[in-house]
């Protein structure tokens, strides 16, 4: 063939992909898990111990419960969800959610506040894609989950972080928050149960948040994808309760609480009682940007308003219980461990950051490296805290089976003591 493989001199106009795609890839979780994939030693005679990402369906102790897989399989049995989604599927999905989060507001939730996303990461999209764009910055925690912050990038929005305090619980600094935002500061972001410290808030935090908000005229974005999963002595507390003090926008899914992140189904739900939100034309730009994107698939939101409202509450109860029991062991076998530490014994979702205190260690020069000789050595994979933007700090999942994760903790406790100095 003429020019057999040889460099063309020929200029393709597609050779300049959108730099903003790099720019939020780097603030990928993937990135790194994949980075540490790579680090595994697949002749090594010991299985892989994840406890780097939140997702326990495999184990059987975190099974969703008979109930929720016959819905979806009486869904696509029926032979009436294989098409797109049909105005009244859509409508008695929405109002099964909006049932389910009026249970724990103080005022109802109409079907027409629900707007539904392929999961909680397609309503992290939407939120992003509608406020983005140049000029405007947001405000979002530190620690805390870079798919907020990799959408924000994307469309051109500045990031101005605020810290979460560990001496208090992870609390939300809201003297820098105040500090923080100005003119152009469109949007909080909260994250409660919180990923990735395990922090609940109380509800006095809460109205804090919301006071605060209002008094600088922005709207709170909450994400609560792991609403309900607590197990300590803080009850959860939506920060809907707070929609008439400021306008909130509410994002979840079922991924979490019925262990079913596959299963691809969230939502955007609008708290805002007096509709400010209407009036400023961002619940129209919600809705209009969902037509450019694509529906949870149409057996799933069949099969939801019989999820919701038939789930054994036996289900959720016994995930409480085994969360309060892996997060017990986590947290007892972390203080075993002389180089890292955990500043507060987590309350709540699937996870706990842990401070890694690199001047015990020999031959370990930050967390990502601790974290690639890990996997390495031991078969044990942990997040860097360097992925949620905390050098040195490590967030460890305990979602697991507790046997599993007390052998993964030893591993752990066995490779820090090969590298103490």
């Amino acid at each position: 063939m003429e020019g057999g493989g040889g460099r063309s001199n020929k200029r393709w106009r597609f050779a300049s992909p959108n730099p903003a795609v790099a720019a939020a890839g780097e603030r990928s979780i993937q990135r790194y898990t994949l980075d540490l994939q790579g680090c595994l030693d697949e002749r090594g005679p010991r299985p892989v111990i994840p406890l780097s990402i939140g997702d326990p369906s495999s184990c059987p102790s975190f099974r969703t419960p008979p109930e929720a897989v016959e819905a979806v399989a009486t869904a696509l049995r029926s032979g009436e969800l294989h098409g797109y989604p049909s105005r009244d599927t859509n409508l008695a999905a929405c109002r099964a959610v909006a049932e389910y989060l009026s249970c724990d507001l103080p005022y109802k939730l109409s079907p027409d506040d629900v707007i539904l996303t392929s999961g909680c990461t397609h309503a992290i999209e939407t939120v992003m894609s509608v406020f983005g764009q140049p000029g405007v910055n947001i405000l979002l925690p530190r620690p805390g989950y870079p798919k907020h912050e990799a959408h924000a990038v994307f469309h051109h929005m500045e990031i101005r972080h605020y810290d979460l305090v560990p001496e208090r619980g992870w609390e939300v600094d809201l003297e820098a928050v105040e500090a923080l935002a100005d003119e152009n500061t469109v949007a909080i972001v909260i994250i409660n149960p919180n990923n990735p410290c395990g922090s609940v808030y109380t509800y006095e935090h809460l109205s804090k948040i919301a006071a605060t908000a209002n008094k600088l005229g922005i709207l709170v974005i909450v994400d609560e994808v792991y609403g309900h999963l607590v197990y300590g002595g803080t009850p959860f507390v939506p920060m809907g309760v707070f929609g008439e003090t400021v306008p909130i926008l509410t994002l979840g899914a079922i991924s979490k609480r019925w262990a079913v992140p596959g299963w691809r189904f969230g939502w955007i739900v609008i708290c805002d009682p007096k509709c400010i939100l209407k009036e400023t034309k961002v619940f129209h730009s919600l809705r209009t940007f969902r037509m450019l994107t694509a529906d949870p698939a149409t057996f799933v939101q069949g099969a939801i308003p019989h999820i919701m409202k038939s789930t054994n509450g036996e289900f959720f109860s016994k995930i409480i219980k085994l969360l309060k029991e892996t997060a017990e062991i986590c947290y007892d076998e972390i203080k075993e461990i002389k180089c890292i530490t955990c500043p507060y014994k987590p309350e709540g979702s699937f996870f706990m950051m842990v401070k890694l205190d690199i001047s015990q260690l020999s031959n370990i020069s930050d967390d990502v490296d601790f974290c690639r000789k890990l996997a390495k050595e031991e078969s044990v994979m942990v997040l860097p805290g360097t992925a949620l933007g905390m050098e040195n700090w490590l967030r460890i999942t305990f979602a697991s089976e507790p046997p599993k994760l007390k052998q993964g903790l030893e591993r752990v406790k066995s490779f820090c003591q090969r590298h103490q100095s």
